[in-house]
């Protein structure tokens, strides 16, 4: 059994097309099928069932499947972690990290990381945190900075707090309480809001907060653009609870501090469990570019 054969597998188990997977593995679909078939025949199992229109992954196909992608890794691990030994990092990076990062500044650690090691690849994406949290337990990610309500910690992940702080009330030009110095929530239960969606840790630390206050409130808009949020109370259409670090200078908006207004705090998790050379040196780099150890 060669590791090109598993390869091979994996993307016809995830494009479930032969042809598919030939291309994305560049090499003829004839070869293709002909290794996987051969595989079949040295394993004495079916790993793929197949008809003239479909690729469907047998449940002895299914095993493999797992057994395989866990061989790749621990083998790509090996080639990363030997070069790195020569101080030579190689290998990848993959960084999530929420709409509204305050703390820390991901772009410049990603360009001095860039720097420092050339030869690793970066990849970034942005998105939830829960989302981010199960995809580091996976093993699909390897860092990430999350927001999450601030008696609320991140599970099965490594992870350090950076930030804590209380949102503001973002309000747009001639509001009524644009020119307050603080606010309660009552004071703004009657608005309409801009928010994260429902099921995100984003929104559930303001609708938390105005439970526990015994207050409703209308979310009318949702949206995991900060900017558009922005653009949005700007037209005076709602109002946003936000960190006060995500409204820039010269938007024409009014940034008020609520007393009693929900608090988050941000970490940077990543895997508990043997995390690549690359993921360490990120996290290390990351840390330290707040002062911290």
């Amino acid at each position: 059994m060669e590791l090109q054969q598993l390869r091979y597998v994996l993307a016809v188990a995830e494009e479930r097309n032969f042809t598919r997977a030939a291309a994305k593995t560049h090499v003829v679909q004839s070869a293709l099928s002909h290794q996987i078939k051969a595989l079949e025949r040295e394993l004495g199992v079916q790993l793929f069932a197949r008809t003239s229109r479909r690729v469907e992954l047998t449940e002895a196909g299914h095993a493999f499947v797992a057994g395989a992608r866990a061989t790749l890794d621990a083998a790509d691990r090996a080639v990363t972690e030997a070069v790195a030994a020569t101080g030579q990092m190689r290998g990848s990076l993959s960084v999530g990290a929420i709409p509204t990062v305050t703390r820390l500044d991901l772009t410049g650690v990603l360009g001095r990381f860039h720097r420092t090691y050339p030869h690793v690849s970066i990849g970034m994406s942005v998105g939830g945190s829960l989302d981010f949290i199960d995809r580091i337990r996976a093993g699909s990610l390897d860092a990430a900075v999350l927001g999450l309500p601030e008696d609320v910690e991140p599970k099965g992940v490594a992870s350090t707090v950076i930030a804590q702080e209380r949102l503001v009330a973002v309000l747009g030009p001639g509001h009524r309480f644009a020119e307050r110095r603080r606010l309660r929530l009552a004071d703004l239960a009657d608005e309409a809001f801009v928010d994260f969606p429902s099921d995100s840790p984003g929104r559930s630390q303001s609708d938390r907060a105005f439970a526990e206050a015994g207050l409703t409130r209308t979310v009318a808009f949702e949206s995991m653009l900060v900017d558009m949020m922005l653009d949005l109370v700007g037209q005076g259409l709602c109002i946003a609870l936000l960190a006060p670090a995500v409204v820039p200078d010269g938007r024409e908006l009014a940034t008020v501090p609520v007393t009693d207004g929900p608090k988050r705090a941000e970490y940077l998790a990543w895997s508990e469990f043997n995390p690549s050379p690359a993921a360490s040196a990120f996290v290390e780099s990351a840390l330290a570019s707040l002062g911290a150890e």
